[in-house]
C-alpha cells in the first residue's frame, strides 16, 4: 500500500500515526502542494492524504484511512475517543494562534512537499487570506502568538499520558497529537511538563517525527 500525504498537514499526520503505530507496510509518498492533479486523477478531488490500498483503488477521508488501517489485520488497537468536548474547545483555542505560527513556518523549513517554487507559491497563495495578516506580519508578531499558543497548552490538564494506559492510543490521541506535534515547528513555544511528555510519547508509539531540530 502507499499513503499519499504532506508531512505538515495535521490530517495525514492521523493517517501517518495509525502506520507507525500499527507498523504497517505502508510507503509514504510525499506529493509537491501544487500538484493539484495528482490529486484529483486518484479521488476525484483535491485533498489528502491517500491511501492506495492493495488492489490498486485509492480512498481519501483521513479517519476512514485510520479505521481502514487499524482493521487491517483484523486487530483494531484505537480506543473510542471520549474527550469531544475537551477537543473542540482546545481547537477553539488554537485557532487563534496556530496558523499564524505554522503557516509562515512551513516556508521556512526544508519540507518534501515544498521542493519547487511552484508549490510554495502555491501553498502561500491560498493559505494567506486565512490570515488577518500577512506572513511576514504574522511570522514578526511570532511573540504575541506563541503567548497565545502558551496559554491554551495550559488547558489541556485534562489528557492522559500514553504511558498511564498501557501505551494504548485512542481517536483523542488521533484528533490532538497531530496539532500539537505541528507546533513544534515554532521555537518559544512553552508546553507544560505533562503536554511535552504526551507529545514526546505518542511520537515514540508511532513514529511520528517531530520538528524540535529544525524549529524557526
Amino acid at each position: 500500500m502507499k499513503l499519499f500525504v504532506f508531512d505538515h498537514c495535521p490530517f495525514c499526520v492521523k493517517a501517518m500515526m495509525i502506520t507507525g503505530l500499527k507498523k504497517a507496510n505502508i510507503e509514504l509518498v510525499y506529493l509537491q502542494n501544487h500538484d493539484i492533479d495528482a490529486r484529483i486523477e486518484k479521488v476525484g478531488a483535491n485533498m489528502v492524504p491517500i491511501l492506495q490500498k492493495p488492489d490498486g483503488s485509492y480512498m481519501a477521508e483521513s479517519l476512514d484511512i485510520v479505521k481502514y488501517i487499524d482493521n487491517s489485520d483484523a486487530n483494531p488497537v484505537l480506543t473510542p475517543e471520549v474527550h469531544q468536548q475537551e477537543l473542540v474547545e482546545w481547537a477553539e483555542a488554537a485557532r487563534h494562534c496556530v496558523p499564524y505560527l505554522l503557516y509562515p513556518r512551513w516556508l521556512k523549513i526544508d519540507l518534501p512537499e515544498f521542493q519547487v517554487e511552484e508549490a510554495k507559491t502555491w501553498f502561500h497563495d491560498k493559505k494567506a487570506p486565512m490570515l488577518s495578516v500577512s506572513f511576514e506580519q504574522a511570522f514578526a508578531d511570532s511573540a504575541h502568538y506563541i503567548e497565545l499558543a502558551n496559554n491554551a497548552l495550559q488547558t489541556l490538564e485534562w489528557l492522559t499520558l500514553p504511558s498511564e494506559r498501557n501505551n494504548q492510543l485512542s481517536y483523542d490521541d488521533i484528533h490532538l497529537f497531530p496539532m500539537l506535534r505541528n507546533l513544534t515547528v515554532a521555537k518559544g513555544v512553552q508546553y507544560p511538563a505533562r503536554v511535552r511528555q504526551y507529545i514526546n510519547e505518542v511520537s515514540a508509539l508511532t513514529s511520528v517525527h517531530l520538528y524540535d531540530d529544525v524549529a524557526v
